[in-house]
């Protein structure tokens, strides 16, 4: 507790015994009063009237004298006040004057003085602690920053060379790991950064080389049929209908390559938007329907749709019928005069499910992980017979997957291929 309320206390504590006082009678008890209260608080206490005569002295020395300390005169103006002083004999002393109030009247000063010294000699020694710990700190943090700043450099060194041999195009870089701490973190996200720079590289290099073989044979085709015509000094009509029409399939295959390829550069964008339409699914399956079903009479393949309810969602109507018309006319292509495809649509918890099914030909189990992948055909001579050109299944996954929706398959070799389109019924933008 504060001297200032120390001194507050005395000071009313005091009233009862100063308003029995008389100079006449014995100051003893007075005085034994006072000592108990310097005891309590450690530090001398006065006890004056309102003349500046000094009543009684906790320490017996000023009993009987006035004393005219400012501290003194402001409190027996009726403001309490605290002064540090530094004396000769005593040191750093902190006078404290409370005023003593009787009946709205002031009857006297309670005065203590209080030694500050040891106070200041704890903050020294303390601070002198400090200073040593603080020292002694510097000299341990410095010794452990060395031996850590050995230990965390050389795995930062040998990042930083795997980085830089990455820059210069040795993608295949890998860092050692130990521990499990942050920079073995770090390690770890370096080798799988370089694991999938790695893959994104050697599959960059498989879509140009599929790219440059994919266009290079109808271009050899066309070259070969243009070259045979022009070593033929004569030949009939009908001789250069027939190469003429052979190299006008050939130009429409390039040019079916070259839009696919266009429309997977499309899809890739970031900032591809699509245009969410308010869309009853069912009116847009029969309209597909309807326009494949001459492609489907050609072969006599029976191809209809079963709508289990009518369902109406969001979607980007353009690119959702372009997916469905690539998997629908695949199961035509790829399914035997007189047989059949069929279209289902249901909903099922949160998404609405487009069934495809057809009793084709159907697709080898080890080729299935596979059929999704840009250029890749099960059977190469059969899929160029038919135009094919190992790009549609990849456009349709990734027109379902920028709808937040996924496609399954299942088949089996000479019975049938199934595939299973989820669209979410309502869309999560930003997704």
């Amino acid at each position: 507790m504060s001297l200032m309320a120390q001194g507050n206390i005395i000071a009313d504590r005091i009233i009862s015994p100063i308003q029995d006082f008389n100079e006449s009678d014995d100051n003893e008890p007075l005085s034994d009063l006072l000592k108990r209260y310097s005891k309590e608080i450690r530090s001398r206490v006065m006890l004056i009237n309102k003349d500046g005569m000094v009543i009684s002295d906790s320490y017996d020395v000023l009993t009987g004298q006035k004393i005219d300390h400012l501290e003194v005169q402001e409190a027996l103006e009726g403001r309490s006040n605290a002064r540090l002083h530094n004396l000769k004999k005593y040191g750093r002393t902190i006078y404290v004057a409370v005023p003593v109030f009787l009946e709205g009247e002031i009857h006297g000063v309670v005065l203590i003085s209080s030694s500050v010294e040891e106070i200041y000699g704890n903050i020294t020694r303390t601070m002198k602690r400090f200073g040593l710990l603080s020292g002694l700190s510097v000299i341990i943090t410095g010794f452990i920053s060395f031996i850590f700043a050995k230990v965390i450099s050389l795995p930062i060194e040998k990042l930083t060379d795997r980085i830089n041999k990455m820059y210069q195009g040795n993608l295949e870089q890998k860092v050692e790991i130990t521990g499990n701490d942050e920079l073995s973190n770090l390690g770890t996200a370096f080798n799988l950064m370089t694991t999938k720079l790695a893959l994104v590289e050697q599959q960059r290099k498989d879509f140009v080389a599929n790219v440059s073989h994919e266009l290079k044979t109808p271009l050899s085709a066309i070259k070969l049929l243009s070259e045979s015509l022009l070593h033929q000094d004569q030949a009939d009509v009908s001789t250069y209908r027939e190469f003429l029409k052979d190299i006008d399939s050939e130009v429409d295959r390039l040019n079916k390559i070259i839009e696919n390829l266009l429309r997977l550069v499309d899809l890739g964008k970031n900032s591809l938007e699509l245009d969410y339409q308010v869309t009853y699914v069912n009116y847009l399956i029969e309209n597909l329907i309807r326009s494949l079903k001459p492609l489907a009479d050609k072969k006599s393949i029976s191809i209809s749709f079963i709508e289990n309810e009518k369902i109406q969602i969001k979607l980007d109507q353009i690119k959702i019928q372009q997916a469905l018309t690539n998997i629908i006319s695949n199961g035509i292509k790829y399914t035997p005069e007189g047989g059949k495809v069929l279209v289902s649509l249901y909903s099922e918890y949160e998404d609405i499910v487009i069934k495809i099914e057809d009793n084709g030909i159907g697709i080898p189990k080890e080729s299935l992980p596979h059929i999704f992948e840009r250029f890749y055909r099960v059977d190469k001579a059969r899929a160029r017979s038919t135009g094919g050109t190992g790009l549609g299944l990849s456009i349709s996954q990734q027109i379902i997957g920028l709808h937040q929706g996924s496609i399954h398959v299942e088949s089996e070799l000479g019975k049938g291929t199934v595939f299973y389109i989820r669209l979410p019924k309502s869309v999560v933008r930003g997704s």
